[in-house]
């Protein structure tokens, strides 16, 4: 989203293609309720310069950018999912036995992470937005690492529920400081590849971790129980993963180590035309009304709840469901690494479509029928021992859906501006996946094996109701576009303005028929201002 400075200026950026170039900002007045303004324009004005931000400098700041994060976000995540996961695998191990589960009590072990989740997201909507994100991870990577390590001794349902409220509480702020990291140190083009990048580690859970967990299973131990050996040996590399956290992952591009001053202009330069700002700690009540008022918080949450009821039950399940078909616990647990294949591939494949088609909406609807298929199928095999390869195919693929979580977060991320309403609409959208999955681990109970009928009906509803809720988000994107560009002509600019941020560097020269660039006073890229408030804001579909 961006103007030309002039004649002059704009022919130079068409032949160099240099996405900007600017002296300084200097803060003026001008725009209605002037916010406080972002930690990246106190940099660039100590500076005494903006960058010039090519397809070259982009590329080389990206891939630093993409070395020091990406390994340490997949780390995060691989093992807060294999934590979790540690639950349906000790199942398979004799935990319902063991620990004399009955009923609805293993059901909420596996609810119970989620429900602790969505009380405390309005806490970690607001810590986020004054911790540094950094030091936050490390700290809450290490508690959930004792507390997983603590559920080794637990022999009774409320000793395991006491451990998996802890971990679920320590857990609560993973996603919504992902989204937040991505929001802030990645372009929206970039950030659903990104997103479903470190979202996949659920798909390599589900193959290396189950991997782990069929060596674990077969030490002999005098002492421990298998299960008991998956929670130490998961809890303990947990805690030690933790103090790498605390010494490589930077707080922000402001204040990262890793780049040089120059580098963080242009890390700072590539995120203008996202006009959503970086990093402020301040907490706005103003955001906090805006985000509770914009319709597109309920259609985030709405989305997220429907993909999370079928996520909740058969993440929790899914062993118990193969096992259901006839194989014994090793088999089982093999079983469930091409389900994680599937589930790499849908997250990854989903991205790129969604990149190449700049929209998420459209990927995520088709992304549900392969799942609605797979409930089908389930749902109408006869489970009589004959038919296990058509069950297993079945599964497989409804193991599709994952791909879908990762293009919600993406779409909410890239459509939401201003600090303190990007976390409070990232808690939203964990309060309607939390409530999904209490609520979907809790439509399958032991009781109802091997069919689970009622929750693979819920799914197949919930697969249906995405479809709905994406068409009808794209269509309400649709109308706050058109308003914005009333907005931006009774501004006297231009009606239509190039969205930059959904475009590779230097790929779209600036538009000829753009309107001037606005002065600088008038550039809202590091304003804090939020969607609603930003008219040069570009709603993505």
């Amino acid at each position: 989203m961006s103007h030309q400075k002039g004649a002059t200026a704009g022919k130079e950026a068409q032949d160099e293609h240099i996405e900007s170039i600017e002296p300084a900002p200097r803060p003026e007045q001008g725009h209605p309720h002037e916010p406080t303004q972002d930690k990246a324009m106190d940099l660039i004005i100590d500076a005494g310069q903006s960058a010039i931000l090519t397809p070259e400098n982009n590329a080389r700041v990206l891939r630093k950018i993409d070395l020091r994060l990406l390994p340490i976000l997949l780390g995060i995540y691989f093992l807060q999912q294999v934590d979790k996961s540690t639950l349906s695998y000790a199942s398979v191990f004799g935990l319902v036995e063991k620990a004399h589960l009955h009923g609805q009590e293993y059901s909420w072990l596996g609810a119970v992470v989620y429900l602790v989740q969505l009380v405390a997201q309005p806490f970690v909507a607001y810590i986020l937005v004054k911790v540094p994100l950094g030091k936050f991870l490390a700290c809450t990577t290490f508690c959930w690492g004792i507390a997983l390590t603590c559920m080794t001794p637990a022999n009774s349902f409320a000793g395991l529920l006491v451990c998996r409220m802890f971990l679920g509480l320590f857990e609560a702020g993973i996603p919504p400081a992902f989204i937040a990291i991505t929001q802030m140190w990645y372009r929206r083009r970039e950030q659903p590849v990104r997103l479903g990048s470190w979202y996949a580690m659920n798909g390599v859970v589900n193959m290396f971790g189950s991997l782990i967990t069929y060596g674990l299973g077969h030490i002999g131990s005098s002492v421990f129980e298998p299960y008991q050996i998956i929670f130490l040996f998961f809890g303990l590399i947990t805690i030690v993963f933790s103090g790498a956290i605390l010494f490589w992952m930077p707080d922000s591009p402001i204040k990262a180590k890793f780049l040089e001053e120059d580098d963080k202009l242009l890390a700072i330069e590539r995120l203008r035309m996202n006009q959503q700002g970086i990093e402020t700690h301040e907490w706005k009540w103003d955001h906090v009304k805006e985000a509770c008022l914009d319709v597109k918080s309920f259609f985030w949450f709405a989305l997220m709840f429907s993909i999370s009821i079928p996520s909740g039950g058969i993440s929790t399940f899914g062993p118990l469901i193969i096992e259901a078909f006839g194989f014994n616990q090793f088999d089982t647990i093999l079983f469930n690494i091409p389900f994680g294949a599937v589930q790499l591939i849908a997250t990854m494949g989903g991205a790129w479509l969604a990149t190449s088609l700049k929209m998420k909406g459209p990927v995520i609807a088709l992304l549900c029928l392969p799942a609605i298929a797979g409930c089908v199928m389930l749902l109408q095999i006869s489970h009589n021992g004959h038919h296990n390869g058509a069950l297993l195919a079945g599964y497989y693929i409804i193991s599709v859906y994952p791909g879908i979580t990762p293009l919600i977060y993406s779409w909410s991320a890239g459509n939401t501006a201003g600090e303190t309403k990007k976390k409070i609409v990232n808690g939203v959208l964990l309060i309607g996946q939390c409530a999904g999955n209490v609520l979907g681990s809790n439509l399958y109970t032991t009781n109802e094996a091997p069919l689970y009928r009622r929750g693979l009906l819920s799914n197949l509803a919930m697969f249906c109701v995405l479809i709905l809720l994406c068409l009808l988000n794209m269509a309400y994107l649709f109308l706050l576009n058109k308003k914005h560009e009333k907005q931006r002509v009774s501004m006297g600019k231009s009606a239509k303005i190039v969205d930059h941020s959904m475009q590779v560097v230097g790929a779209v020269p600036v538009d000829k028929l753009e309107s001037p660039q606005q002065v600088l006073g008038e550039d809202n890229a590091f304003k804090d201002l939020t969607d609603w408030k930003n008219e040069d804001f570009v709603y993505v579909y």
